[in-house]
């Protein structure tokens, strides 16, 4: 792809007996949001450090902005940034004290890194909490200037692995506010994440990582249609009808879902309209009443039942 601002090509990577990246593909736009997915132990975290030239593949061809991570490493860490986990930043310094701080230790003047700092606290809104301890900001806030501190050289690429771990819901936001802004600015965003719903909201492809290797690959739309696309939900009032419920539902049983600690069927659909007026007029007939009948599309949890068979809940170390 003539515009693309990361190529991975058949890359390997190996610890030991272990394929952390076994002959991985990706080809990733520029000013788009990528976001890699997959469970626990499938190579996600080891792809974002050979990206970011802290791990060198074992074999295979990886460029990023146009430079090779192997041999032209320096140009690549100079068109880079990368959020990590954990946040970088010293709790008794200011907020602009710790932008300015990072402009100089990236080789930046004084004013100049003066003058950047600024230009980041107001791009993520914190200009009226530059002089505050970090100690004293919120866990979005937090992230937010960590976040700026990751552009102070205004980079091509930033990788971003799990921004909002360990951030309440209005954290979240915040953070993926900031992340759109970004890449409507022309930044290239990798994102790595353990919220599925975080990948959905903002990432323009997604690829879906297992055992070393891209095992799906589209927009989150597309790799929802993978699960037979949409669904229909049945939450009864009274558990003890599930089964009587079951019976009724004109779709084939070994399709149907059961949850009874929700009292919920939940079963794949072609024709959206017509089961959902099949199954109210079954139960109605039935004398079954449904506290919920709703229609929707997969989640990308069920995505990744139905790829790998696994649930990503847990951080991988490979």
């Amino acid at each position: 792809m003539a515009d693309a601002a990361i190529t991975v090509e058949d890359v390997r990577k190996r610890y030991g007996d272990k394929h952390a990246l076994d002959g991985l593909d990706l080809t990733v736009a520029r000013g788009t949001v990528q976001g890699v997915l997959g469970p626990n132990g499938a190579g996600k975290t080891t792809l974002v450090r050979i990206l970011s030239t802290l791990l060198r593949p074992d074999s295979g061809r990886v460029e990023v902005a146009g430079h090779d991570v192997v041999r032209r490493a320096r140009e690549v860490r100079l068109r880079i940034g990368l959020l990590g986990q954990h946040a970088a930043l010293d709790e008794e310094l200011g907020g602009r004290q710790n932008l300015e701080l990072f402009g100089r230790l990236h080789h930046l003047g004084a004013r100049r890194a003066r003058v950047r700092a600024d230009e980041l606290l107001e791009r993520f809104e914190l200009g009226d909490t530059g002089r505050k301890p970090v100690r004293s900001y919120s866990g979005g806030m937090r992230r937010r200037l960590d976040l700026a501190a990751s552009l102070i050289t205004d980079p091509e690429v930033l990788f971003l692995d799990e921004p909002t771990t360990g951030l309440d819901p209005r954290g979240r936001a915040e953070v993926w506010s900031a992340v759109r802004s970004l890449v409507g600015g022309g930044t290239t965003v990798v994102l790595t994440t353990q919220y599925l719903e975080e990948a959905d909201q903002l990432a323009d492809r997604i690829s879906v990582v297992d055992h070393g290797r891209i095992i799906a690959e589209g927009t989150a739309d597309e790799l929802k249609a993978l699960t037979g696309g949409d669904r229909i939900d049945v939450v009864l009032r009274d558990e003890g009808l599930l089964g009587a419920a079951l019976a009724l539902l004109p779709m084939a049983k070994d399709e149907v879902s059961v949850d009874p600690d929700r009292r919920l069927l939940s079963a794949p659909v072609t024709d959206r309209m017509a089961a959902l007026s099949a199954v109210v007029r079954a139960l109605e007939e039935a004398g079954i009443q449904a506290e919920d009948v709703a229609l929707r599309r997969p989640t990308l949890d069920e995505v990744f039942l139905h790829l790998t068979g696994h649930d990503d809940r847990t951080k991988e170390a490979l």
